[in-house]
């Protein structure tokens, strides 16, 4: 289905990113992995898109610093002549090691630039130079970042985190609006806590990358079961492929019903 299409995936080399960059690549897809300093874990992720009869490089780029993420896309560019997919997925979040899990109250003035530098203004960048490289080519162009349902109302102690991606659903939407006349399509996803990623798997610890059990530590609400990285990986080829061609600027939820409670 993605034969001959150039994916561009930031936060690739990992996780969701990685997953889904696999899933393209089964498609026959040139696929970019961006990554800020994981340079190991992408290298390995090229070697498997290659084995998976697709085409492959990576690019270290940190996404908040403008120039970087230029210079990616160029390279992306220089590779392979187009961008016909990008799948804006790097991201940081409070997950009680990394970034403390705290009220407003307390989260720090480090914490607080760490995360909307990645989530909110790291993604704006992105969009702006995709959009400039896909606003020159034809075809069918698509944009998709990844929020998180904690986008999409308040959690308690995810003070930092839930606006940077509430943010970025309105970028999303407002991208959407500005370039449908382009013909580029821009949606929003919205995970609940996926397996296989270092957020929930060090906020729930699980550590496979499959679905699972109910959370014994989740937050607040009902029962809880884990997305795999392949429940995010199908609605992205999904919105990508000729078949999500009417779906623009939506903001879709991957969470098994937990956002409904």
């Amino acid at each position: 289905m993605f034969r001959g299409k150039t994916i561009f995936i930031t936060g690739g080399a990992s996780g969701i990113g990685r997953r889904t960059a696999l899933r393209f690549a089964e498609q026959g897809a040139n696929v970019v992995i961006v990554t800020k300093s994981s340079e190991q874990a992408a290298k390995d992720t090229v070697a498997q898109i290659e084995a998976l009869g697709g085409h492959g490089i990576y690019v270290l780029c940190d996404i908040a610093v403008e120039d970087q993420v230029e210079q990616a896309v160029a390279a992306a560019v220089e590779a392979f002549g187009a961008i016909d997919i990008a799948f804006n997925n790097a991201g940081v979040g409070p997950d009680g090691v990394t970034i403390p899990l705290n009220d407003l109250t307390q989260v720090s003035e480090h914490d607080w630039d760490w995360v909307s530098d990645t989530c909110l203004k790291g993604a704006f960048f992105c969009i702006k130079h995709e959009l400039r490289q896909m606003r020159k080519q034809t075809g069918d162009r698509v944009i998709l970042s990844t929020a998180s349902t904690a986008g999409l109302h308040p959690m308690a102690n995810f003070g930092a985190y839930g606006p940077a991606k509430a943010g970025l659903v309105l970028l999303t939407k407002e991208a959407a609006v500005e370039n449908k006349e382009f013909g580029i399509r821009c949606n929003v996803i919205c995970p609940g806590p996926t397996a296989g990623t270092g957020m929930s798997d060090r906020m729930f610890g699980s550590k496979k990358d499959e679905p699972q059990g109910p959370a014994q530590d989740a937050p607040q609400g009902p029962p809880m079961t884990m997305n795999s990285t392949d429940d995010i990986a199908n609605l992205v080829l999904f919105l990508c492929s000729p078949a999500g061609q009417r779906i623009n600027g939506n903001v879709i939820s991957v969470d098994g019903g937990l956002d409904i409670f």
